[in-house]
């Protein structure tokens, strides 16, 4: 976990040496521990070899392997790490394949200093807020599997009874809204912040059918066109199903109305 204090580990890659660089050196003067590589093959090399990195800023189109490709194996191996995208080539499509396999942040070339930098800031907040969620995770099971000993499943109800409020309990799922946690038959799911908000939403009105707008606007805090959201929450979906369902090409909790949208079901099965 990043202390208070302790200098995050960022990485820059970039074919471009003067790019590479002079952003490097921007870094360090923010107070951030840099490395740099040439390539993508450089970087995760460098990654295998070191103390994991918190972020890496990625550029995407580079020989050899590209930073979709990159993105996808860092995701793979260290998916802890923050990546941010840099491109002069930008597209809808690989805007959306660089969210798909994970990425942070997704920023055209040239990009003015002052938003890399906050783009830095949010995606090592990021980090810092995903690390505490699974500490809080685990000290909730903990805490819970202490109950079950010593007080036993009667007495978690009463207890749990009065702060209806904090938790939400659909199915087999229990979501705790003070602590930003969520579980499965008792399992902690690792559910990133977009991912946990959408199943909140969901929870919070079951056979209800959410628009993928509607959720965009729940979840991230902002509007888009209704091509755009049905391609954002179709990957988080995806990846909620992945997570909670048994078979996630039959789904039994977040249903599919075609045409309309996402619902979570309280009891009936996928079309």
């Amino acid at each position: 976990m990043i202390e208070q204090g302790q200098e995050a580990r960022v990485m820059v890659v970039d074919d471009e040496s003067v790019a590479r660089v002079s952003l490097a050196e921007i870094l360090r003067l923010e107070g951030y521990q840099v490395a740099t590589a040439a390539s993508g093959e450089e970087a995760l090399s460098l990654m295998s070899k070191s103390e994991p990195f918190d972020l890496v800023v990625l550029d995407l189109k580079m020989p050899g392997m590209d930073g979709l490709e990159v993105t996808e194996a860092i995701q793979s191996h260290y998916p802890g790490t923050i990546i941010i995208l840099l491109t002069a080539f930008a597209t809808l499509e690989t805007a959306i394949q660089a969210i798909r396999k994970g990425a942070h942040d997704y920023l055209l070339k040239p990009c003015p200093i002052p938003e890399i930098l906050e783009s830095v800031r949010k995606g090592l907040l990021k980090r810092q807020q995903e690390q505490q969620r699974q500490y809080l995770v685990t000290q909730l099971q903990r805490t819970l599997s202490e109950l079950v000993t010593v007080e036993g499943a009667d007495e978690i109800e009463e207890i749990a009874a009065p702060q209806s409020s904090r938790f939400l309990q659909a199915r087999d799922i229990v979501i705790d809204r003070q602590k930003h946690v969520a579980m499965l038959r008792g399992e902690p799911l690792d559910l990133t912040p977009t991912e946990f908000k959408i199943l909140l939403c969901l929870l919070e009105t079951p056979d209800q059918v959410w628009s993928p707008q509607e959720l965009v606007r729940r979840a991230q805090g902002y509007d888009t066109d209704a091509w755009g959201a049905r391609a954002i929450v179709r990957v988080h979906i995806r990846r909620l199903r992945k997570k909670i369902e048994k078979d996630p090409s039959q789904p039994r909790y977040i249903l599919n109305v075609r045409g309309i949208g996402y619902m979570f079901s309280s009891g009936g099965e996928a079309e």
